[in-house]
């Protein structure tokens, strides 16, 4: 073999999709997307076995984080990065992020009340209400009004929410800030804030375990996690009016009533979206990726795999009970791929 073939031939097998020699992405962020993520990363590594994806879930506190720091090539989040950490991130790595959505999913209210087996229907201001302290009874009159018929108890609310940076808190607070200006005023935003009241658990998993063991209680946790773990979940009013249950259609259809306003960087909330059919604690999830990679492997393989994602690995969504994107936001991200330098 020539020396001039020996060198071309590494970069045709680039060319074509391969990898001459082994190549390790690292990755790191929110739990949410994990069984989707991990699903995509095992099929794109039987494509290209010689590309290996790895991902910890973290939570999406840790994979801005870490992304930030530079101690992984992607990071993951529920809940869209703001303008201080845009700007850090750029101080730090000396260029920007891109946000690219990857999946839709819903939180929803988990509760635990001996003697209720009706699915409890909550509106925005109860919810706001009962996180901020100020409803603190089953049988509260905010509570009471939107369930006619069920039996109520008198007994306290004990509330349950996330002790750690989480992207389900990002859209849960989210959701609260826009039904209620006293939350938004007192609380406001944030993967982290300070909680006026209730106990801490870590993950969706401390926090369906308080759930679980606590009489009366109350928190939230992400729909495939409720489903799973066989947890009780309310419905919620959305801005239409009607009190809808999270599914994948009630999350792809707020979605649908928000993507005409998506914005070119793709951060953007879906919560309380207008339409009839909408759940309105929806969120898109989203991958962090540098804009410029030093590595032309890594930034290839990445660019690659961001594509498949946006296509191929939307068909395999619905399986894991994750919502699919909208097309029209398809479109407008494979678009901003050609961002990744």
């Amino acid at each position: 073999m020539t020396r001039k073939l020996a060198l071309l031939l590494p970069l045709a097998m680039m060319a074509s999709g391969a990898f001459a020699q082994n190549v390790l992405i690292n990755g790191a962020g929110a739990t949410f997307p994990y069984p989707m993520y991990s699903k995509w990363f095992d099929e794109y590594h039987k494509k290209f076995p010689t590309l290996q994806f790895n991902y910890q879930s973290i939570g999406s506190g840790g994979g801005i984080q870490q992304v930030t720091q530079g101690t992984v090539d992607f990071g993951a989040t529920d809940g869209p990065m703001n303008d201080k950490q845009l700007m850090d991130f750029q101080e730090k790595r000396g260029n920007g992020v891109l946000h690219f959505p990857t999946v839709m999913g819903a939180v929803v209210p988990v509760y635990n009340i001996a003697g209720v087996t009706a699915q409890l229907n909550f509106t925005g201001e109860a919810l706001a209400g009962i996180f901020l302290g100020t409803i603190t009874k089953w049988n509260d009159p905010m509570i009471a009004k939107a369930n006619p018929g069920v039996n109520l108890p008198g007994n306290d609310i004990v509330v349950v929410h996330r002790s750690d940076g989480s992207g389900t808190s990002y859209i849960w607070v989210d959701y609260l800030s826009k039904v209620s200006k006293d939350w938004e005023t007192k609380v406001g935003r944030g993967t982290s804030v300070n909680w006026p009241v209730g106990l801490g658990g870590k993950g969706n998993e401390g926090v369906s375990g308080q759930v679980k063991q606590t009489p009366n209680s109350i928190g939230y946790v992400e729909l495939i996690f409720a489903r799973q773990n066989k947890m009780p979940f309310g419905k919620v009013k959305n801005a239409a009016g009607v009190f809808v249950e999270a599914s994948l259609a009630s999350v792809t259809a707020d979605a649908a009533g928000a993507v005409k306003e998506i914005p070119d960087d793709f951060r953007v909330s879906i919560t309380n979206s207008p339409g009839k059919e909408s759940y309105p604690i929806s969120s898109f999830t989203w991958l962090l990726v540098p804009s410029k990679i030093q590595d032309a492997t890594k930034k290839k393989a990445i660019a690659d795999f961001v594509k498949w994602m946006l296509t191929d690995g939307q068909a395999m969504a619905t399986a894991l009970d994750y919502a699919p994107l909208p097309k029209p936001v398809v479109a407008k991200e494979l678009k901003a791929i050609a961002k990744i330098q």
